[in-house]
């Protein structure tokens, strides 16, 4: 069985190790100076070289070459057992699997023990965060007064689930995530000495999808190159589920010419041809990202190709800083809901929809136009006191505080009818009990902006005419017709229906719905 990349390529000498240069001349100068601490936490990202430089210190502290600065010299025959892990005086723990009390209080048993071959006996606890509350309890004495010969590394990806107390005992170094360029330039020395021929783009993909981990970036190198003679761009593409970024220019263009349709092929070509969504969704983002750098002025901390800045730089100047923020926002949410969900495409498809409108324009504010005169009618009206209809509140979507719908004073009410069924299916998605409300509706009249819906009792109109139901019932009329009217409700009779030659809004109406009747009409 071959070895794997990451462990037969891992460094052995202080300077081998990349990206972590504020670590290991730390180390090294504590080493020359003798002044090695007897605790340590290593903290950051997965496959930075936390485990590595762990190994090197302990390398160092045991090693037998004469010249402190050299050390490790990784030719000493405690060099070469720590290689080979079979160093008896290097302790490797894994606290995820060994998290209990009871595996500290053995270790607290065993480090009084002298070394057995070096001078220093070293514990890696890997995955310290993983520690139950008494273990680490257990932990604080012997971490703060450990025997002479005894050295502690503790190794985290989750800094913040580590006690203060701890923290407050070891010496805290901090690993960063290795560059695009230093990780590319590694490949290239691996696939050297593996005899590895691959395209410099296909490099750059690993490079990127490794998200600054060194170890990642070697088992996608180790991965491809079991699969063919030589790596290219497009078979990296492929085995690691990314879409080529002609792709995600194409669904940026279609974004920026409110071209659904087009944006939606590519998302579908690009997942047809094997793309994973959610990595498709951070490809996205990842260019959105490049579209905000270059608005900042900051392009130079792109790393991409001449042609494909050009066409960023391009798509930078296409949209405002606020729709690239809402763009990367949609579009991240889909690359974080994508986990489990039942339709792969749904996320990118939904943060699309969102986007164009978002990018809606808005049309233009008409002014509605001033109601005509009606004739005079005298009633007769039973002693009922008739209720003043109640003006709906006004709402972040009302004519004085928005600019998005177009008050039409001469959208008919047959307009209305014909569409009422399409506003309550509307309706239904945001409130299924305003829909059932509106469903009740007994009569439907627009009278110059205002949409007034006759209702059987006063309790079912004041439901209606609560503020969060009207703003609910005007996107949805507006969002359906494109108007955005006012909505007022009345209590109407059984039927719902005037006489002729009553209007259905004035007060003879009102009249009527209350229980009133008509005995005579003057012209």
């Amino acid at each position: 069985m071959t070895q794997a990349f990451y462990r037969k390529w891992r460094p052995q000498r202080w300077d081998e190790v990349l990206g972590q240069a504020h670590v290991t001349d730390t180390l090294q100068n504590a080493l020359v100076s003798n002044r090695v601490g007897h605790a340590y936490l290593f903290a950051g990202p997965r496959g930075i070289g936390k485990t590595t430089v762990a190994r090197l210190l302990a390398k160092a502290v045991n090693c037998q070459a004469d010249d402190v600065a050299a050390r490790p010299c990784d030719e000493c025959d405690y060099c070469k057992a720590v290689n080979e892990n079979r160093f008896l005086d290097l302790i490797e723990i894994d606290a995820a699997s060994n998290n209990g009390v009871d595996d500290v209080r053995d270790l607290r048993e065993k480090i009084n023990f002298s070394p057995s071959q070096g001078q220093f006996k070293i514990y890696i606890i890997d995955e310290v965060h993983m520690l139950s509350t008494p273990a680490f309890n257990a932990l604080l004495k012997t971490l703060e007064e450990p025997p002479p010969h005894a050295i502690f590394i503790l190794a985290t990806t989750e800094t913040h689930k580590i006690p203060a107390t701890v923290l407050s005992r070891c010496q805290r170094h901090e690993f960063r995530r290795v560059s695009v360029e230093s990780i590319v330039k590694q490949l290239n020395i691996i696939a050297e000495g593996e005899n590895i021929n691959a395209d410099a783009d296909a490099m750059q993909l690993i490079a990127r999808q490794s998200n600054g981990g060194m170890r990642d970036a070697i088992s996608l190198l180790d991965q491809l190159s079991s699969t063919t003679e030589k790596i290219t761009l497009e078979l990296a593409q492929t085995v690691l589920g990314t879409a080529t970024n002609e792709t995600v220019i194409e669904l940026i263009d279609a974004i920026r010419d409110n071209a659904p349709g087009v944006g939606l092929q590519a998302i579908h070509r690009a997942l047809d041809a094997g793309s994973d969504p959610r990595q498709l969704a951070r490809q996205i983002v990842e260019y959105l990202r490049a579209l905000m750098l270059f608005q900042m002025g900051n392009d130079d901390q792109i790393d991409a190709t001449q042609d494909i800045k050009t066409r960023m730089d391009s798509h930078a100047k296409n949209f405002s800083a606020a729709a690239v923020l809402k763009m990367m926002r949609a579009f991240n949410s889909a690359a974080v809901d994508q986990r489990g969900g039942w339709q792969p495409s749904l996320g990118l498809e939904l943060a699309l929809a969102d986007i164009l409108e978002i990018n809606e324009p808005a049309p233009v504010v008409q002014q509605p136009a001033k109601p005509k005169k009606k004739s005079v009618v005298q009633a007769e009206v039973k002693q009922t006191q008739v209720p003043e209809p109640a003006p709906a509140k006004k709402t972040e979507s009302s004519p004085e505080k928005t600019s998005e719908a177009v008050l039409d004073p001469k959208i008919s009410t047959q307009k209305i009818v014909d569409a009422w069924k399409d506003i309550r299916a509307r309706v239904k998605q945001s409130d299924r009990n305003l829909e059932a409300l509106l469903n009740s509706c007994k009569s439907l009249e627009v009278k110059g902006d205002t949409l007034i819906l006759g209702m059987a009792s006063e309790v079912l109109a004041e439901k209606i005419e609560k503020a969060e139901s009207v703003e609910v019932a005007q996107k949805a009329v507006n969002d359906e017709l494109g108007v955005l009217l006012k909505i007022k409700c009345v209590v109407t009779n059984a039927s719902g229906k005037m006489p002729s030659g009553v209007d259905q809004n004035g007060l003879v109406a009102a009249a009527i719905q209350a229980g009133g009747k008509v005995v005579d009409i003057q012209e």
